[in-house]
């Protein structure tokens, strides 16, 4: 599995999680290594690289910690393969197409040292190549609608707005991005990681859904800044990033709503991507149709699988998550009723 020893961090452990990524790597570990915060070690997990990324952290880099996984093992992998090797207090899960700033990590410790509630945070995330918009992974924070659409404070589907400073506050949030979640350590191995059956994408939502439901906070501090590229290792409208978005999100709400709520909501999702997929059809996106009609087959196939997915999450299950989550329809409200912007919505 690795070639690596455990690693044993400062009270930070920033887990740079990389495949292929070397340019990466050297646009943005520089950054990352100029953090004003020095109680932390940065440790960059290569996942499966046939690039040469180890190598130039290695001869560029020395301070920096490395965990080499032998085969790809997808975000969910990666991490869990990893973190089980790596003590810290905090894990922070970056991606390495993510740019920081010199103070993004100081004022965010700071803030959940003194919250002890809180199980997981992010920063405010902006878009790399148009910085003064929101990105479209986390942006000002994350939260679901009733039906398990998730969206953010500043992006809702594709819209990203501009960052005019309107969403800096402080909030509790539903989830927290995984291109820049801050976690407790302990908590990230009580509750089992991530679910190593998603793969990749939802893998943070559901994490942090279960963080919730544990009866943890998730929040979101805007004083923290960093900047994210994405679409580096999975693009934008690829099959593999459709079918995982839409079987892990089937996959997710079976997961974790509680028993009363699990069939009319995923029987009005399962309608909701039908309509997604009769839509796709007539406008010849051929690729987006066929990954949810895969995305859909396998969640029913393999609902043994999810099954013990659910037992699993209910042995943590202390309460019934409330933050972040809009009673409303955000596809009504974005599609029907053009609520493009997220401070248009009423809680």
């Amino acid at each position: 599995m690795s070639s690596t020893p455990r690693i044993t961090c400062k009270k930070v452990a920033i887990a740079l999680l990389g495949y292929n990524s070397k340019d990466y790597l050297e646009r943005f570990i520089p950054g990352i290594l100029q953090t004003k915060y020095q109680d932390r070690t940065v440790v960059y997990i290569d996942n499966g690289s046939t690039d040469d990324s180890i190598k130039y952290v290695e001869e560029n880099f020395p301070e920096v910690e490395i965990f080499k996984i032998e085969i790809n093992a997808g975000f969910t992998g990666g991490y869990n393969q990893s973190l089980a090797n790596i003590d810290a207090e905090y894990y922070v899960l970056l991606n390495s197409d993510v740019e920081v700033t010199p103070e993004w990590l100081d004022t965010i410790i700071d803030y959940m040292d003194q919250h002890k509630n809180i199980g997981a945070a992010q920063p405010k995330i902006l878009h790399q190549p148009e910085p003064d918009h929101f990105d479209y992974a986390g942006a000002s924070g994350g939260y679901i609608d009733k039906y398990g659409y998730p969206f953010c404070r500043g992006r809702i589907f594709n819209t990203l707005e501009k960052d005019e400073h309107q969403y800096d506050s402080c909030e509790k949030i539903f989830w927290a991005s995984g291109a820049c979640m801050i976690l407790k350590a302990d908590l990230y191995h009580e509750l089992g990681g991530l679910d190593n059956n998603f793969f990749t994408h939802m893998e943070e939502i559901d994490l942090s859904w279960r963080i919730s439901n544990a009866g943890y906070d998730i929040v979101v501090y805007p004083k923290s800044v960093v900047y994210h590229v994405g679409g580096s290792i999975i693009k934008y409208g690829s099959f593999t990033k459709l079918y995982h978005n839409y079987r892990n999100n089937l996959v997710m709400l079976y997961k974790n709503l509680p028993k009363r709520r699990i069939f009319p909501t995923i029987f009005m999702r399962i309608g909701l991507d039908i309509v997604a997929a009769t839509r796709a059809l007539f406008t010849l996106r051929f690729t987006e149709v066929r990954a949810i009609m895969t995305a859909h087959l396998h969640f029913f196939f393999k609902r043994k699988l999810w099954k013990q997915s659910r037992l699993n999450a209910l042995k943590h299950v202390k309460t019934e998550a409330k933050n972040g989550i809009y009673r409303r329809s955000i596809v009504w409200d974005y599609f029907i009723l053009g609520k493009k912007k997220f401070s248009r919505l009423k809680f």
